[in-house]
């Protein structure tokens, strides 16, 4: 059956709250057993929308579900939630909200709006690149939370201007993730593009990402993690990536394991990292396949004025990143990364090749073959550190060399990898192998 949102009252100028009739029709939809609740073209603005088991949220072309960004149209459901981390923000509500159903579906060639532009803001930090995090006001939550969802498919829709998190999945099972396109703020802190958090049999494929935070990531909260245990059986391909932090990644909460993961035939277009494994509360991580990507990796221009909400991104063009250490002002022991295969990497970057453990928390087992790394000058700044944000080493002065590795075991380059140095770089980074 399908259920149109305008037979229950739904106006799409963008300015009538429309959250009841939206509402009403989702619910009307899988009272009747399930189908397709359909919003036509138009801009409905609304607060926070429950989607029910066996119903699919159908976006036509020209439609657009814009968020609210008034919190008393937002009910706080996630601030209870106890995690010591704060970029994971639980605080405050989401606008497209799932839980503890089956079968859900989000469709369509339509938009989803985030109005991320009304919390960003310019203060020309930066001393005018206009390349660091924007500054950030105001409420913003997150674009959708969907927990404990079995059959879970979101298909040829856009997320458009994210203000948080966009398409954050916790605890679901049998995930179909496909065609989708984030279009975000490349400046916006905190906006990740999607977010697997203890999930199970989860395809990503075929979508475009354009984001300042993580493209795709990997992860176990603290909360999901005490409800749903481990994250497995995780599958990205295809995907056009474009972000100022981390294109592929797992972690940086990684409370539980994380295990199985594949994640081949990708294109990275100028993102702070290209693939990155952090370590840092305790869960193991193994049994990593990584294969098939190519791009570039650059250095941006961080906030210059020193205040009390200084924000840097994370990383410094480096094409590939594992890091297992301590949090700051954390006493707990990282956890173990191993097992980890890598080939066919065709990277151009202006950081090194990282793989840093400790000697309670090392990195094992990692092999990196037929693969070519070139140093070139892409951004304005030159290589003269290493960072390892979030933790207690943070940012700090070092050579850059071609790979550094410390704490490192049964780490192996083979089968024809090259590193090729620009002369742009060659005043800046070191054709060899530091290991400490």
């Amino acid at each position: 059956m399908n259920f149109s949102i305008l037979d229950f009252g739904a106006v799409g100028d963008g300015v009538t709250l429309n959250t009841r009739a939206i509402q009403q029709a989702i619910d009307a939809c899988t009272d009747s057993g399930g189908g397709r609740v359909t919003v036509p073209a138009g801009r409905f603005l609304s607060g926070t929308i429950c989607l029910k088991s066996r119903v699919d949220l159908h976006l036509e072309s020209g439609a657009e579900l814009v968020s609210s960004l008034d919190p008393a149209d937002m009910p706080d459901l996630m601030g209870g939630f106890d995690d010591d981390n704060r970029d994971t923000g639980w605080e405050g509500g989401c606008f497209l909200l799932a839980r503890h159903a089956e079968d859900v579906t989000i469709s369509g060639p339509g938009r989803i709006d985030g109005r991320g532009r009304e919390v960003f803001y310019e203060d020309d930090a930066d001393g005018g690149s206009h390349e660091s995090p924007l500054k950030v006001r105001g409420y913003r939550p997150r674009m959708s939370f969907l927990e404990d969802v079995k059959k879970l498919t979101v298909r040829d829709v856009t997320f458009y201007d994210a203000a948080f998190w966009t398409l954050h999945m916790a605890g679901c099972r049998d995930v179909l993730i496909e065609g989708v396109r984030i279009e975000n703020n490349e400046r916006g802190p905190n906006n990740d593009g999607i977010d697997p958090d203890c999930c199970r049999n989860v395809i990503i494929r075929g979508c475009i990402i354009t984001c300042a935070d993580d493209a795709i990531v990997v992860k176990t909260t603290a909360p999901m993690t005490k409800k749903y245990g481990d994250c497995s059986n995780i599958l990205i391909s295809n995907c056009i990536l474009r972000s100022h932090s981390s294109a592929l990644k797992i972690g940086t909460e990684t409370w539980g394991d994380i295990h199985h993961v594949t994640m081949g035939d990708c294109i990275l277009d100028q993102c702070t990292r290209g693939i990155g494994i952090w370590s840092r509360d305790g869960g193991r991580i193994h049994d990593i396949l990584i294969h098939h990507i190519a791009g570039s990796t650059r250095r941006y221009r961080d906030r210059v004025r020193q205040d009390s909400e200084v924000v840097v991104w994370w990383g410094k063009g480096e094409p590939v990143f594992l890091s297992a250490t301590r949090r700051a002002g954390v006493e707990r022991t990282p956890g173990v990364i191993e097992g980890v295969c890598m080939d066919a990497l065709h990277i151009t970057c202006e950081g090194a090749v990282m793989i840093a453990g400790e000697r309670e928390s090392p990195i094992r087992n990692v092999t990196i073959r037929d693969s070519a790394f070139r140093w070139a000058r892409q951004g304005s700044l030159t290589p003269d550190c290493l960072d390892e944000q979030p933790s207690r080493r943070g940012v700090y002065p070092h050579a850059v060399p071609t790979v550094y590795i410390r704490a490192g075991e049964d780490i192996s380059f083979s089968d024809n990898v090259r590193f090729e140095i620009d002369d742009s770089m060659k005043p800046y980074i070191l054709d060899t192998v530091i290991s400490e």
